[in-house]
């Protein structure tokens, strides 16, 4: 589906959008500048709504889909509503209505989708549904305006690849999980030990009074070549040592659980840095030396990998690109800047659009060993 749009005339494109992949209720609206048949960022955030569910989740040690589902339908309207309001703009201001249509817990994203849907419907705009991976991946150009290509990691709780990021709708895989996410294994950790949801900011918190050589964990793939990685191996070396511990002692104390998170952190860092280091060189091999390297998702938030990885592009020298720690987790703004870049293109998507629980950024990847009998995650 086209949208018409005179690409020789630089415009304003103003999209409300809406993200609902997971536990995070987002809308947010996001103006960008339109140029060349092609958006010209940095974008500007007019507003950037994102209502979590922690506490309804609490008690059952992480996500559960339907309560999730149920929590998005009640507040995806309100959400829009106040994106507008701070926004400061009506729907007949906006130029397009978007929303994450995949990959995620599909009672969310169908719920997101249809909120869309019929406020496009009811507005008379174009619609975008938008492949959430992309929304990470793109999140460098609505920030920092960097320009394509460029290589980037995306780290986050159901995700893990290495990625060149070629165009708005480009994507080529360097290297990925073959299991567990990032994200995934740091809160498997923290239900190992205790802590509580999400798991990444807990173990962080643990890890900052522990020391990360008590335990030497292992360091998955390294010994292979490339750029593909496995997490589910340190889950169960965690899991082992947890137990060493608790064989000879009662229970754990905080000392315990500052160096188990400590070591179990720093092994994650290293296999991230390490098989970043090998994908900028698959990159430069492929399309020349990067200006910049790009990290995005929940991962990103970390602040002992981004020191490291701050370090890797120092050794390189490549400008580290991380976005702002509101923009690592799940939102709106970065669904509403994957849109424009289409919009500005031309593009929109027709009202039947499916939702959908898979959507590979690289659909000429192979699939990963650990993406399910149901097709690549990711």
């Amino acid at each position: 589906m086209s949208f018409e749009m005179d690409a020789a005339r630089p415009s304003d494109l103003l999209i409300l959008a809406l993200e609902s992949s997971c536990d995070d209720t987002g809308a947010a609206v996001v103006r960008a500048r339109a140029d060349g048949g092609r958006a010209q960022g940095p974008g500007e955030i007019l507003s950037n709504i994102v209502v979590g569910q922690e506490e309804l989740h609490a008690a059952f040690g992480g996500v559960v889909p339907e309560i999730a589902a149920r929590a998005h339908a009640e507040r995806l309207d309100i959400a829009a509503e106040a994106a507008l309001r701070e926004a400061g703009v009506a729907l007949r201001d906006l130029s397009a209505v978007a929303a994450t249509a995949g990959p995620g817990l599909i009672g969310g994203v169908l719920s997101g989708v249809m909120t869309a849907k019929g406020l496009a419907l009811g507005a008379g705009l174009p619609f975008l549904g938008v492949n959430h991976l992309a929304g990470h991946a793109l999140t460098a150009r609505l920030t920092h305006g960097l320009a394509f290509p460029y290589p980037m990691l995306l780290a986050s709780g159901g995700h893990c690849q290495l990625v060149a990021v070629l165009g708005p709708q480009d994507f080529r895989r360097l290297g990925g999980t073959i299991d567990d996410s990032p994200g995934e294994a740091f809160d498997k950790a923290a239900r190992l030990l205790g802590l509580p949801q999400p798991g990444g900011p807990s173990v962080q918190r643990q890890a900052e009074a522990g020391n990360p050589e008590t335990w030497p964990f292992p360091r998955p793939l390294l010994d292979r070549d490339g750029a593909d990685m496995s997490f589910s191996g340190l889950k169960t070396a965690l899991r082992r040592a947890r137990d060493e511990v608790l064989s000879t002692r009662k229970g754990l104390s905080d000392d315990d659980v500052a160096d188990l998170c400590a070591s179990f952190q720093a092994a994650i860092c290293e296999v991230l840095v390490e098989k970043s280091r090998r994908a900028l060189a698959g990159f430069a091999a492929e399309w020349g030396r990067a200006e910049a390297f790009c990290v995005a998702g929940g991962v990103a938030a970390n602040a002992l990998l981004r020191a490291q990885l701050e370090n890797l592009c120092a050794e390189t020298g490549l400008t580290p690109c991380f976005p702002p720690l509101d923009l690592c987790t799940d939102n709106a703004a970065m669904i509403a800047w994957a849109a424009a870049e289409r919009l500005a293109a031309g593009e929109t998507d027709p009202l039947d659009l499916p939702a959908r629980p898979r959507w590979p950024l690289d659909h000429a990847a192979t699939p990963l060993l650990g993406s399910g009998r149901k097709g690549a995650k990711a």
